[in-house]
């Protein structure tokens, strides 16, 4: 009776009573006319309750709508937000609360494959933009509130979204190199810290992005790094950004007086944003 209500007066899922969400005919009958968006977040109740199985309509109809390109775009579906909910419905439960269901593979195949359609949803600046990303053992670490996905996975994952939608760019690394790190003074120069390039092409796949900046020697988070290496090689850069964890710290130089420093000699009003993933409180940006 609640799924012929549903479907009749177009109901949506916040004003159907807790208690009928546990019956897979009502999400059935959500999930007509269900937002992408609201979809995606739905997947793992869907199944759990048993309306998303292998094989079935529900799961037909949930394949088809994530590889459809022109609804995803019409959604706005930001690409990080589908590689959280693919994690999230791959490790088989949520964040919150004891639901767990068996994860549908197709289901979660359908999701890999939006993750690279919806690149196309982060608007282009055409700005002169330099990602900066820590690739330091820390960044194993769970973004804040995305329990399954890492900051290793996130900030691979802006890479390669602006790999797609910026031609302007330019990729680098915080690795092993000739600046003095915070443990330098302690543990020697092998404790070094610098910039190494990163070839990042919007056609490779994530995981081979992930496996690509793990394997690199990484060295200390000093933000103004990016800033005092394009002074010194004269390159044009509007936006600086920085993918990092918690593990970051000021050297010689502060980042404020770095970028102030770039944007004097070279006569461009760039600008610094430090994306911190997880946080301790520092203010380093």
């Amino acid at each position: 009776d609640a799924a012929a209500v549903i479907a009749r007066m177009k109901l949506t899922r916040e004003m159907v009573p807790t208690e009928l969400l546990a019956h897979a005919v009502v999400w059935d009958a959500l999930l007509e006319r269900m937002p992408l968006t609201a979809m995606i977040r739905n997947l793992g109740v869907m199944t759990k309750v048993g309306l998303i199985t292998p094989a079935s309509n529900a799961a037909g109809t949930v394949i088809g709508r994530l590889s459809d390109h022109d609804a995803l775009r019409g959604a706005r579906v930001h690409p990080v937000a589908v590689l959280a909910a693919m994690k999230t419905y791959a490790q088989g439960r949520g964040m919150k609360g004891s639901g767990k269901w068996t994860p549908v593979t197709q289901v979660v195949d359908a999701l890999d494959k939006a993750f690279y359609l919806s690149f196309d949803n982060a608007p282009t600046t055409g700005k002169r933009i330099m990602l900066a990303l820590d690739v330091s053992g820390s960044m194993g670490a769970p973004v804040f509130g995305m329990e399954y996905l890492t900051c290793r996975d996130a900030s691979a994952a802006m890479a390669l979204v602006t790999a797609a939608t910026e031609p302007k760019h330019r990729f680098v690394a915080f690795t092993t190199g000739n600046y003095p790190s915070m443990w330098s003074a302690t543990h020697g120069a092998t404790y070094n810290t610098g910039l190494s390039p990163l070839m990042i092409s919007p056609r490779q796949r994530l995981d081979d992005v992930v496996r690509q900046i793990a394997t690199l020697p990484f060295g200390g988070t000093d933000c103004a790094l990016p800033m005092i290496e394009a002074t010194k090689h004269r390159w044009p850069v509007d936006t600086f950004v920085v993918f990092t964890d918690n593990e970051t710290w000021a050297g010689n130089i502060h980042p404020a007086q770095a970028l102030r420093d770039y944007r004097e000699r070279m006569g461009i009003a760039a600008k610094l944003v430090v994306v911190a993933m997880a946080s301790n409180g520092f203010s380093i940006a």
